[in-house]
Formats: C-alpha cells, sequence, structure tokens
C-alpha cells in the first residue's frame, strides 16, 4: 500500500543520482539500495550493523556499482547530521533519501517499559526525521525523493506493539504533512504502508522489559 502518487515517481531517473538508505545492511533497504545501484545511482548505505554494512557494501561494488557505507545510528541526531553531511562531502547533494532504518516491539501494553517506548520512538520516528531534517535544503535545491519505509501499522491499530504502531502514526503524521510543504519546491513524499515482511526486523524485536523477545511474529 502506498499513500501518494505512485505515478509522478514512476517517471524518475535514478541514473547518476544520490540516494541515501537508512538500515540498508539488510532486508528492505538492502534490497532497495540493490535496485537504485541497479538503475545508475550511486547509493550511500546507513546502518549501526558495521560488518553487515562492509559485507553489502563491498557486494555492491563488485558488481560496478558506487556504493559507500556509513556507519550510523539513526537514533542519535549528531550520527545523522554527520552521516548526511558525509555524503554531502562525498557526493554533492542528496537526490533520494529513503528514511527505511526502524525497530520493533512485541508486548502488551501493561508489560512494557517506558524505555522501549521512548526507544522506538528514537529510532522510528526520530531517526526519520534527523536524516530528513540534515538533508532538506539539499533535497529542495535538487528537486529531490524523500521515501518513508512505514507500515500497515501507521494507519491502522495493530494488537501488542502500541509502541511500534504510536511511532509509525508520528511518522505518517510527519511526512503527509511535510509533502504538503515541500511539494511547491518540486520535492516528492512518498509513504509505503507494508503489512508483515520477513526480515531481521521480526528478529529483533524488544519485549516489555527492553530485551529482545524469540517468539514468532
Amino acid at each position: 500500500m502506498i499513500a501518494g502518487k505512485a505515478d509522478h515517481v514512476a517517471k524518475r531517473h535514478f541514473a547518476g543520482k544520490v540516494v541515501v538508505v537508512t538500515g540498508a545492511a539488510s532486508g528492505i533497504g538492502m534490497a532497495a539500495a540493490e535496485r537504485f545501484i541497479q538503475a545508475g545511482a550511486a547509493c550511500a548505505l546507513l546502518d549501526l550493523d558495521a560488518e553487515r554494512l562492509r559485507d553489502c557494501e563491498r557486494r555492491l561494488n563488485s558488481h560496478g556499482g558506487r556504493a559507500i557505507g556509513l556507519k550510523c545510528d539513526v537514533a542519535s541526531r549528531t550520527d545523522c547530521e554527520a552521516a548526511i553531511g558525509s555524503v554531502l562531502e562525498r557526493f554533492g547533494g542528496v537526490d533520494v533519501l529513503f528514511n527505511n532504518a526502524g525497530i520493533t516491539q512485541r508486548s502488551a501494553f501493561v508489560d512494557t517499559r517506558i524505555a522501549v517506548y521512548e526507544r522506538v520512538m528514537a529510532v522510528n520516528f526520530f531517526g526519520a526525521l534527523y536524516c530528513t531534517k540534515a538533508a532538506i535544503d539539499s533535497l529542495i535545491s535538487r528537486r529531490g525523493l524523500i521515501i518513508v519505509n512505514e507500515s500497515i501499522a501507521g494507519l491502522a491499530p495493530l494488537l501488542g506493539r502500541t509502541g511500534y504502531a504510536a511511532s509509525k502514526h508520528a511518522m505518517h503524521g510527519l511526512f503527509t504533512s511535510l509533502r504538503s510543504e515541500v511539494k511547491p519546491h518540486g520535492v516528492h513524499v512518498m509513504v509505503v504502508c507494508p503489512g508483515f515482511v520477513q526480515t531481521r526486523l521480526q528478529e529483533r524485536a524488544l519485549g516489555g522489559d527492553g530485551a529482545a523477545t524469540d517468539h514468532p511474529q
């Protein structure tokens, strides 16, 4: 499910463009980075997992791509600003920002510590906000594209994932509103709302105590 005008994005060409993908070392982020590379874009891969990030960078570049890996904790404003700053210095600008990095939780509200909500919001909501804020001037100057990997949980309730749903609803409010602000500048905001996808996100879901859970999705 996509909230936005897909036909607008379909007309874009990515050859020679600079794309930033957060959460790029696995799952949807890695797959998206590979497609952007195939389309001729240069890709900055942001992720907290340095080892997987190096593997992803090597694999993409082994096929003739232009990819750089940048270790970044999106929950850190300074990390996001530094990473985007490195991209601007290396490539001269940002044409596409794919806010993909995320974390989930799986526990009943009554059993979930406040710290879990704070962590989920820090990664999902503030991570996307920090990266977008750091890149927005370049995106406006280049009439770029912001993609947000939200979730169906940003549009509907999701049992046992109140923290995750709250962060995705917050993202939906931020980016659908931002779409209206930046549209006159030629910047498009695409909000992608998938259902369940088998990625490492589910393997690292936080339980009520903040530790990773080990039961199936």
